[in-house]
């Protein structure tokens, strides 16, 4: 299919912050350094950061227009926020925990104005230290939760599935196509994100960027890693890993497989809270808590288990 048509060739820049004042500091700053032949402009959505991360954007960034929310949206619904307010005709995800290298977004935004067939575009990571960071993926099946929730996955020959998974075949030394490129920075036409409602609300905070990448793949738009933009990328700094987080990462999976596999992801989602809680439940009573510990440990599974099942 043929890309849809845009307005003047510009991007606008959404950042999404949450309690990640430094971070998001040094990404604005990143961006200043960067000159640009395109229009740009940067939007800052704040998710009711309580660090002082508004007050700074507003104190040292002026010409970066703010939206700051009064509590937080998560990550879906902050992003579209920012692409709905934005006015160019490119859009770019940029996550606060990354500093763009000068030229980087423009090579990016050049791309898909010169191929048309593509629908997204993201650059190579890199870690702090100037190191590759592998973060292209393919998109997860039926098998990848078993193996996660059974631990199977830390096992050989079980370890080939989630290397598969996280492209370790893929030493990101070159450009190609790709299933899922990093959500840490993603440029896409801004008519067509809005086209496809965006990040998905219902998958709030994980899963969000598979299920654009596979809408855009089941419109016939290929998507693009291209080595010659890269953007730093401190990686990890709003997740939690706590119950609560895990509640939610599990929530989010159910509503992507069901909406990828439909009922069968659904039922099978199901099935893998039972494996997941049961190989916790028996980790708790063979490891060697006490019997508080463990009194405490089989609460919060239990809250844990409610929560997942709530619909």
């Amino acid at each position: 299919m043929s890309a849809p048509q845009h307005d003047q060739a510009g991007l606008s820049i959404v950042i999404l912050s949450w309690n990640t004042l430094e971070l998001t500091r040094a990404c604005l700053r990143s961006l200043e350094r960067d000159t640009t032949r395109f229009a740009r402009e940067v939007i800052v959505v704040d998710n009711g950061s309580h660090d002082g991360s508004p007050q700074m954007v507003e104190r040292e960034f002026p010409r970066v227009r703010l939206i700051a929310n009064p509590d937080n949206r998560l990550y879906s619904e902050g992003n579209n926020q920012g692409a709905r307010a934005a006015t160019l005709s490119h859009v770019c995800l940029l996550n606060s925990d990354t500093e763009v290298k000068p030229g980087a977004l423009d090579t990016l935004l050049a791309f898909l104005l010169e191929h048309r067939d593509y629908g997204a575009v993201a650059p190579r990571l890199l870690n702090t230290d100037g190191t590759i960071q592998p973060a292209c993926k393919r998109f997860p099946g039926l098998l990848e939760p078993l193996l996660e929730y059974t631990q199977l996955e830390k096992h050989w020959p079980f370890t080939r599935w989630p290397a598969r998974l996280n492209m370790h075949d893929f030493d990101h030394r070159t450009s190609r196509d790709v299933p899922q490129p990093p959500g840490a920075c993603m440029l896409m036409e801004r008519a067509e994100y809005l086209a496809l409602g965006g990040l998905d609300p219902e998958l709030s905070l994980f899963f969000n960027d598979v299920r654009i990448c596979q809408q855009l793949w089941a419109r016939g738009r290929r998507i693009r890693f291209l080595i010659d933009a890269e953007v730093f990328h401190h990686g990890g700094a709003s997740t939690s890993k706590n119950y609560a987080g895990n509640t939610l990462h599990f929530r989010n999976r159910r509503t992507y497989y069901k909406k990828q596999y439909g009922l069968l992801g659904e039922w099978w989602m199901r099935c893998m809270l039972f494996v997941g809680c049961a190989r916790i439940w028996l980790g708790i009573w063979l490891g060697p808590k006490n019997a508080e510990q463990r009194r405490v440990a089989l609460a919060e599974l239990a809250q844990h288990w409610q929560r997942c099942r709530a619909d």
